[in-house]
């Protein structure tokens, strides 16, 4: 992601049928690709275009990430939203001020670099559900084009490169906040201790948080964030994991007690409770 020192994720748009476009919310990246790769984010490959904030408006996920539908999981949260990723069987709730994106849109952070030809994607979870997704719009590479920068966001993905499920909670924190906050500098970063945790449903999986401090913020939209990452075995015994991320140290950041509020109604669409 040829941005500087800009600090930005990045949603992908991964569609089936290639004549279907959407518009990038964050970055205004125009992306057409293939659902892929080691852990579900890596097949995404990049259009040359950008496209313009003052395009099509970002779809939101009302149809194949609505809980309205008759059978459909149900949050279990009164007034919160349910986000279900079929691909991981993973079902989340977030609250009511939350959007949902559709079940084909990645987000991903990939290493800044000018020189490399293509992108090194880092991390990246699909079927997000975002809070305020213009929280902040800045061009940072001087190119003409504004891009959005959400306040946070929780989603999920397969795990099919980690050796365990502790090593996919580790892993997926540290990458997100160094990606979306503090690149190139790894030293700001923090580490909590890698725990046993069970949702409300009976899942039981390995979790993680990272955080970053103190990183130079060149850019208007650049902030510390913290992740806290989720991984487990669903019913089929594959790895799979649950992330959030989001800005840390602004006066709209999500607290602590409301991120475990949502990593509390992890489950599975199944209804089986995991490993």
């Amino acid at each position: 992601m040829s941005q500087g020192q800009q600090r930005k994720t990045t949603v992908v748009a991964m569609v089936a049928v290639a004549a279907v476009l959407m518009t990038a919310a964050v970055t205004g990246w125009l992306v057409l690709g293939r659902d892929g790769g080691k852990d579900g984010v890596d097949g995404a490959k990049k259009d040359e275009a950008n496209v313009s904030p003052s395009g099509p408006p970002s779809p939101s996920s009302s149809s194949s990430s609505s809980s309205g539908a008759e059978g459909a999981p149900q949050p279990v949260i009164a007034g919160w939203k349910t986000v279900v990723n079929p691909k991981t069987g993973i079902v989340f709730d977030v609250p009511g001020e939350w959007d949902r994106k559709e079940t084909s849109w990645v987000s991903y952070v990939a290493e800044n670099s000018d020189d490399a030809e293509e992108e090194k994607i880092l991390v990246g979870f699909s079927a997000p559900g975002a809070l305020k997704e213009k929280w902040c719009r800045s061009d940072e590479d001087k190119d003409g084009t504004a891009e959005d920068t959400a306040l946070a966001e929780a989603g999920s993905r397969t795990e099919n490169s980690s050796k365990s499920v502790a090593d996919a909670a580790r892993k997926n924190a540290e990458l997100w906040v160094y990606g979306a906050y503090a690149q190139p500098d790894r030293t700001k970063i923090s580490n909590g201790p890698v725990e046993s945790y069970t949702t409300a449903s009976g899942v039981t999986g390995s979790l993680a948080t990272s955080e970053s401090s103190g990183v130079e913020q060149p850019g208007k939209c650049d902030t510390d964030g913290k992740a806290t990452a989720f991984a487990f075995e669903n019913s089929k015994g594959d790895y799979v994991s649950w992330t959030f991320r989001g800005a840390k140290g602004v006066a709209d950041e999500v607290p602590d007690a409301t991120v475990r509020k949502i990593l509390s109604t992890v489950r599975l669409t199944d209804g089986t409770t995991g490993a």
